[in-house]
């Protein structure tokens, strides 16, 4: 492709979602604020987890506490995270904290819109912890700090346009292109696990029916598991009794465990929830034509046991299929490390910023 004054020049991924001139700009900072430290903070419903990342990804310190019960005040979270950011300050030379929440972040990623397992609703969190902490914060939605680290250091490098999709109790989501986590209009962008796939299906707590979370998720795969127990079918006694007899012992991890185990009925239960993610995941090629999506979240874990179902489903399922290009589908790289990494890795280029308007600042100052 060429222009009229000559060839044209590619585009460069911006790390900071700006666009060529900000990918301009950050090739100007010294190669020593390309690795700045940074903390990384991931607010779930039971942990909130904070660590010190590297310019690398590496988490080179960790703190991790037990998240206050819900029905405390937001203040009470915040003070939990203030705790633990100044605790790491003390021994880490760090310059910007990012925080993942598990809810709806505004598009300014300063106010957490809705949390559900939190009780944040139009919270300011990034002006609260701004104004108790010395550095910059950044607020970021959990789901997207993950796809950023996988695209950023793991599963997702080198590609383009990736979509990760998040298999926890729910499906979570995120799409990074070209460079930048792309968050909608409103911040709200990502919310895959809400798709109707089964009209008139499975009663969501979204308050819809048919949500593609109630068929690919861990809430899913206990569903399925302790019905069966429930009502007694023989074949789930081998699973029931690595649960201690009681269907309410039947949890997601155990279930995966048997799996590996070869119980047939975990094998079979682990490909139903791959069955219906390779479906989701066919309707998501539909709409958005990425080039790679990342699978990540504690389902996940079960690999194979997950991942090939879902392949062979996408590719039976696929508008177009046979003659299109097939997306690959990627287990996640970072494991429980992903959102923290991608709110600390956030969070630099936020630093990266701050550090080259104090450099001006001292040039003009100095008449540099």
């Amino acid at each position: 492709m060429t222009r009229a004054n000559g060839p044209a020049r590619p585009v460069l991924p911006s790390l900071l979602g700006l666009g060529p001139r900000a990918e301009r700009r950050r090739r100007t900072l010294p190669a020593g604020v390309l690795k700045l430290p940074t903390i990384g903070v991931d607010i779930g419903g039971t942990k909130v987890v904070a660590g010190v990342v590297d310019g690398d990804g590496n988490v080179v310190d960790r703190l991790r506490t037990e998240t206050p019960d819900k029905s405390k005040s937001p203040k009470v979270v915040e003070d939990v995270i203030v705790d633990l950011v100044l605790q790491l300050a003390d021994k880490h030379d760090v310059h910007a904290v990012g925080v993942g929440a598990a809810g709806w972040v505004d598009a300014e990623r300063s106010t957490v819109l809705f949390a559900p397992h939190l009780n944040w609703r139009g919270e300011p969190l990034q002006q609260a912890l701004s104004s108790r902490l010395r550095f910059p914060v950044v607020v970021e939605n959990d789901a997207n700090a993950a796809a950023w680290a996988e695209w950023r250091f793991g599963a997702g490098r080198g590609e383009d346009h990736m979509v990760m999709i998040t298999l926890g109790t729910g499906i979570g989501g995120a799409q990074v292109r070209d460079g930048h986590v792309d968050r909608g209009k409103h911040g709200l962008a990502g919310e895959f696990g809400h798709m109707q796939v089964v009209p008139g299906g499975h009663r969501c707590p979204c308050g819809n029916r048919g949500c593609w979370e109630q068929y690919s998720s861990g809430n899913a795969l206990v569903r399925e598991a302790r019905g069966l127990a429930a009502e007694e079918s023989p074949v789930v006694q081998p699973l029931l009794a690595r649960a201690g007899g009681t269907p309410l012992g039947i949890t997601g991890p155990l279930v995966t465990e048997a799996a590996r185990d070869g119980d047939a009925v975990a094998v079979e239960l682990l490909y139903e929830v791959g069955r219906w993610l390779g479906v989701g995941i066919a309707n998501l090629a539909a709409a958005l034509d990425p080039g790679r999506f990342v699978v990540g979240g504690g389902v996940s874990e079960a690999g194979d046991l997950l991942l090939a179902p879902a392949r062979d489903a996408f590719r039976r399922t696929l508008t177009g299929r046979g003659f299109r290009p097939e997306a690959e589908i990627a287990h996640a790289a970072l494991g429980n490390e992903a959102g923290l990494v991608g709110a600390a890795d956030l969070a630099r280029q936020v630093a990266r910023r701050f550090r080259t308007v104090k450099r001006r600042r001292v040039e003009r100052t100095t008449g540099g």
